[in-house]
């Protein structure tokens, strides 16, 4: 179940208390400590093509258009 799904279910179950209750005890989504959706872009978030060698932590498209101010040289 991803987040979306989860929020939408709390809007349509927000005002039965019991249901509610007994919704958030088995559904919630809990931390991860590893695996992808961990590690995520720090300009735009996005969990997929990810570079988090050397403390970058950008996606391969947010690096490829800050990769010039930063001081990277693409090499033909």
């Amino acid at each position: 179940m991803t987040n979306t799904h989860y929020t939408k279910v709390l809007k349509q179950i927000r005002h039965k208390p019991a249901k509610y209750e007994k919704y958030l005890k088995y559904n919630v989504p809990r931390k991860r400590k590893f695996g992808r959706s961990v590690h995520k872009c720090r300009r735009c978030g996005q969990t997929s093509a990810f570079i988090g060698r050397y403390g970058l932590n950008f996606c391969r498209q947010c690096f490829r258009e800050i990769a010039p101010k930063i001081g990277f040289k693409k090499y033909s």
